[in-house]
């Protein structure tokens, strides 16, 4: 029997059109969100941007201060440093069970994920290859076989693609992350699990990472 989806609820269509804004880099870490304008800027009453402000506060990207306002979500150094940590633990996880469980399909995705990064770096399209980035990640967790770690990745995931979409529009450091791309990718084809863990902590980790510098000085 075919599955018919329901049409989303104005709150979830407002939810997800503010979370891309905030992803997306629209909005600066740490501004002031005004729940009339965005309002008016979606065209729509208040009642479903109050309800989006509640979820996206449950998901961290928005934080409500009494007497003062709503505000996208930002990071102290400590907090980034945090928050590196806590990925470094969960993607080399991901990445050695899925190298374990379905290295063929891993492999297979993360090369053609690297095939339309190419793409998207010759055409310059800074945005495609940002998503990307954030995709070729999210693989090491669909290939894992573990649903307990891909919820655990999820709740920081949204801020880890906030985080790479205002830091890592830079030449230098795109040309870095898409070199280490490659490297992992190569690693996950020849199943050399140590090297792929290796690159992958150089890639990601708090004080080797190609976008920690720069994260710190959005801080």
């Amino acid at each position: 029997m075919e599955t018919i989806e329901r049409p989303k609820s104005l709150t979830e269509l407002v939810t997800e059109k503010l979370m891309d804004v905030i992803v997306n880099g629209e909005l600066e870490l740490g501004s002031q969100v005004s729940e009339a304008r965005i309002a008016k800027d979606f065209n729509v009453s208040r009642t479903p941007v109050r309800e989006a402000f509640n979820r996206l506060e449950m998901e961290g990207l928005l934080k409500v201060e009494p007497q003062r306002g709503t505000f996208v979500f930002a990071l102290q150094p400590h907090e980034l440093a945090q928050l590196c940590d806590a990925r470094v633990c969960l993607e080399t996880t991901a990445l050695e069970l899925a190298i374990k469980c379905n290295a063929d399909a891993l492999s297979e995705r993360l090369a053609g994920c690297v095939e339309k990064m190419t793409e998207a770096l010759e055409s310059g399209d800074a945005s495609r290859y940002l998503t990307l980035d954030t995709q070729f990640h999210q693989h090491l967790f669909d290939c894992s076989e573990n649903r307990f770690l891909n919820d655990a990745y999820q709740a920081i995931a949204k801020k880890m693609a906030a985080l790479r979409n205002r830091l890592s529009r830079h030449a230098e450091h795109m040309d870095k992350s898409y070199r280490e791309h490659q490297a992992i990718t190569e690693a996950v084809k020849a199943k050399d699990t140590e090297t792929a863990l290796s690159i992958l902590r150089n890639h990601i980790d708090r004080k080797e990472g190609s976008y920690w510098k720069q994260a710190t000085k959005t801080a």
